[in-house]
């Protein structure tokens, strides 16, 4: 009989050369299983108005060179986002911030899932340099989940707004946030000390698709801290984003945008809508064979 082997879970590497876990290492312990095509011909086809197209230039290359100088992450390329040469052809970028490795698993992303490293404390200075050197003028800032921190990150988020905004003053700043999941009121805190212009956290989804799509989040907890942002700052603007294509009915998808005028909504479903501005919509994109699949029922025909 032979004997068994172990098998050492495959890492990635990401822009700064941190290892972490993609594709079907990091979904392995998911609870809704990522089940790959058996074949080409079982992939969803994209509409040529669709399809990326690749742009090498010396602005993109630029873009990235920036980034690196400055030792930033972007959410373009660790997420293997297909519009990463149309982004930076334009120079700009969506700036990741607390290193490259995700304390989460979310099926529809690429971004890696590791035991991250203790923050960057030169990291808001290096940010703001990077958006002076780009000429920016409305810079967005993300981030991994960072379920290990007691305010999930946002004090760090302040003080890379702070310091953006003291190297370019007048800049537009831009947050997208994770759900800050069991510490809303400590991360509210925090931003407090340096609010955004914009204060965005995607829904991503509808409830129904909740477990396979976001396992680790909870749709009520995404929707309370978009309206707790509100009531605290009221002159925030606040964003949310939902991607179409995972298998939401067009229903499903209209009854997640509903606004506040619709009767049958609570008062609290009300109130939430009332503290969401900006809602958007975009279709979903496999960045691997191993994200989750685009489905052929989901929404966005009638929509």
């Amino acid at each position: 009989m032979e004997a068994a082997t172990s098998r050492t879970p495959r890492s990635s590497s990401t822009a700064l050369g941190q290892e972490g876990l993609r594709s079907r290492e990091k979904l392995a312990r998911i609870p809704v299983k990522i089940v790959p095509p058996a074949s080409a011909d079982a992939v969803l086809p994209k509409p040529p108005w669709l399809r990326a197209r690749p742009l090498m230039s010396e602005t993109v290359a630029g873009v990235a060179a920036v980034l690196r100088e400055h030792r930033l992450h972007s959410v373009c390329e660790e997420a293997m986002c297909p519009n990463i040469g149309e982004c930076f052809a334009q120079r700009t970028a969506t700036f990741m911030i607390m290193g490259g490795l995700c304390t989460r698993r979310c099926p529809f992303c690429d971004v890696a899932h590791g035991r991250p490293a203790p923050l960057d404390e030169d990291e808001p200075a290096h940010l703001a340099a990077a958006v002076a050197a780009l000429g920016l003028r409305h810079v967005v800032i993300t981030s991994v989940d960072r379920d290990d921190l007691r305010d999930g990150g946002a004090t760090h988020f302040a003080r890379c707004i702070a310091q953006a905004r003291e190297r370019v003053p007048g800049i537009g700043v831009e947050v997208l946030t994770p759900d800050f999941r069991g510490r809303i009121a400590r991360a509210l805190e925090a931003l407090s000390q340096a609010w955004p212009d914009v204060f965005n956290h995607n829904i991503e989804t509808v409830p129904s698709l909740y477990r396979a799509a976001r396992p680790g989040a909870d749709y009520r907890g995404s929707l309370d801290l978009l309206a707790r942002a509100k009531a605290a700052n009221g002159a925030l603007v606040t964003k949310s984003g939902l991607m179409v294509g995972l298998g939401e009915t067009d229903a499903e998808l209209l009854a997640t945008m509903r606004p506040a005028r619709a009767s049958r909504r609570s008062a609290d479903d009300r109130a939430i809508s009332r503290a969401v501005a900006v809602s958007s919509a975009g279709e979903a994109l496999r960045a691997s064979r191993r994200i989750r699949r685009v489905a052929h029922g989901g929404a966005g025909n009638g929509i």
